[in-house]
């Protein structure tokens, strides 16, 4: 079984072929590199959501907060498929190396905003780097390293997201409170430049020349349509009705002419044919259901917390960690148990951690204390490592070399729209609950939220709003059962016995 980290590259029709190579002793600087390119996109959302106050009392413009997330949010998810794409046409080193000056551009500037809405242009360059910082990365560790390699560093590239998640929070607080907000931003700099030199230094990419027919119309439709897709998923709550449909509707439509056009591009930059394989097509079944239970594991149980349970925003954080936590426990265990069994296997023992933490959040109650919760998040955080691994390592080495970069890239991007929908519909659910229950209940969930406000509301108020709050996320929790459940049987896609060690396909 041939690898691309060593050997000249091959002639092979339909794409661009290179190989990355390192001495043995020069790779764990690349993965090193790899891992920090990862860690800063990963404490970025952590990190910045703990400063946030700080920062509107700065700036001002309380009004446009929220697209400070959703400005990154939507620039990164709009760029990493394209990223994926461009890395395997002209190469990983330069696309990731491109992607970490724009970010770290970025991440200057913002330190240097005047007010709301220059930040908010800053968040843009930021979250156009960081599209590549994760597929690239990833791709990267795919092209070095065996598919029986991978599955053990795949582990520990999740570990970084689960370290992120418990240190960005802390690491953010201190910087509020012994510095000053632009430090959450600079921070990622030095990181950014020891990265880039580790990476220009210990890794070599040779390209074989070739002319390129760059798919700009594909391209552009891409970014229109995604870009109006994830506009109103994320601007759900504010958008009007017509708004909204008409957003989804434009979204579609663009999309549907993006399909056809790729069908006859030269080069298109999202192979279609990728997708008629069962892997990629379970991997983004998978990675979407996996960002919904993200959210409704994460964000939505600490609203539960907070605000059913009544307890403080730092019990909450203690809870969410210990997701994060096991998280890492499960991508190093994934790893080891798909090199003895099967990806299949590996993904359903994931699913029988998955099942009961789900269960638990179901049977959620104030009277079963913040513990439960914790257990359920430790629960789901184990399944998740297992599954999003597996996959991960499932669809790399699936695919020719000269596709794993857009092959990879599919996967973060599917688990991003997963998140993004997830917390609309989520979302959706609880305030439709809310409203059905209670008058006037978004100015009243407002108050509930601040820890302050709250003990300026009567208990008759509070009880019926509370219960409101919990029954929605009830519902929220038995979608997430359902999601869970569709996870568990993308495995069944899967061919029968396929491993890193045992493979149905070749690797190149």
């Amino acid at each position: 079984m041939a690898d691309s980290s060593s050997g000249p590259a091959r002639s092979q029709p339909g794409g661009e072929l290179h190989s990355l190579s390192t001495a043995a002793s020069s790779r764990p600087w690349v993965f090193a590199a790899a891992m920090a390119t990862i860690f800063m996109a990963a404490i970025e959302g952590t990190i910045v959501a703990t400063a946030t106050p700080t920062i509107v009392g700065d700036l001002g413009g309380f009004e446009l907060f929220s697209w400070v997330f959703t400005a990154y949010l939507l620039t990164q998810a709009v760029t990493i498929p394209i990223y994926g794409r461009l890395s395997d046409l002209y190469g990983r080193k330069r696309m990731l190396l491109i992607g970490i000056a724009l970010f770290s551009v970025g991440s200057i500037l913002c330190g240097f905003a005047w007010d709301m809405v220059s930040l908010i242009g800053f968040r843009v360059a930021q979250g156009i780097g960081t599209g590549a910082l994760v597929p690239v990365a990833m791709t990267i560790i795919g092209d070095l390293y065996t598919p029986a390699e991978r599955a053990r560093m795949q582990g520990y590239m999740s570990s970084v997201w689960s370290m992120a998640a418990i240190i960005g929070p802390m690491l953010g607080a201190f910087l509020v409170a012994h510095a000053s907000w632009p430090w959450i931003f600079w921070l990622n700099v030095p990181i950014a430049i020891v990265a880039a030199i580790l990476l220009t230094t210990a890794l070599h990419e040779r390209l074989q020349p070739r002319v390129h027919r760059m798919d700009y119309a594909g391209l552009a439709l891409l970014l229109v349509g995604i870009s109006c897709l994830m506009f109103a998923l994320i601007q759900a709550a504010v958008l009007s009705t017509p708004a909204m449909v008409g957003l989804i509707a434009l979204a579609f439509a663009i999309l549907t002419v993006l399909v056809l056009h790729e069908r006859t591009a030269p080069e298109p930059i999202l192979p279609l044919k990728l997708w008629r394989n069962p892997i990629i097509a379970a991997s983004a079944v998978a990675s979407f259901g996996i960002g919904a239970i993200i959210m409704s594991s994460s964000v939505f149980l600490s609203v539960y917390v907070q605000n059913v349970m009544g307890l403080s925003p730092t019990v909450a954080g203690w809870v969410l960690t210990a997701m994060s936590f096991s998280w890492m426990f499960g991508s190093m265990g994934g790893g080891r148990l798909m090199l003895k069994t099967s990806y299949r296997t590996a993904i359903v023992i994931g699913g029988l951690w998955l099942v009961p933490g789900s269960t638990m959040l179901i049977l959620l109650d104030p009277s079963r204390g913040p513990l439960w919760g914790a257990v359920a998040g430790f629960l789901i955080g184990v399944g998740l490592g297992f599954s999003n691994n597996t996959f991960t390592v499932a669809v790399q080495a699936t695919v020719e070399q000269r596709q794993r970069g857009i092959a990879t890239s599919s996967s973060v991007f599917m688990r991003i729209i997963g998140q993004t929908v997830g917390t609309a519909v989520y979302g959706g659910i609880l305030n439709a609950g809310v409203s059905g229950h209670v008058a006037n209940g978004g100015d009243i969930v407002n108050r509930l939220m601040d820890p302050h406000l709250r003990e300026t509301l009567p208990p008759a108020t509070i009880g019926p709003l509370v219960a409101a709050i919990g029954d929605a996320l009830h519902n929220v929790y038995i979608i997430q059962a359902i999601v869970t459940a569709v996870v568990i049987a993308t495995a069944l896609w899967l061919p029968a016995g396929l491993s890193p060690v045992r493979k149905a396909h070749k690797d190149r």
